[in-house]
């Protein structure tokens, strides 16, 4: 049976932790967000400030994903399949 070196579990370990800690981070900011649009559009309009909030995250998502890929193509970062 091939093992991995020791590097590659490393790197396994880092790439874990990081996706954990980003899905915590992004946890906690789904708090908030929801919690900012409760106070401006309040308890009663509960459905439509969610779906308000599922499409002002989706277009601040797509904006910076863009983003993200455009710097990675300039830095010359191989493309993620």
């Amino acid at each position: 049976m091939n093992r991995p070196q020791g590097g590659a579990y490393l790197a396994t370990m880092i790439s874990l932790a990081s996706a954990g800690f980003g899905l915590v981070a992004a946890l906690a900011w789904n708090t908030a967000i929801t919690e900012l649009f409760k106070l401006i559009f309040g308890q009663a309009s509960s459905i439509v400030g969610m779906f308000v909030y599922a499409i002002v995250i989706t277009i601040i998502a797509v904006v910076v994903m863009v983003n993200l890929a455009r710097a990675a193509e300039r830095a010359g970062a191989p493309p993620v399949k």
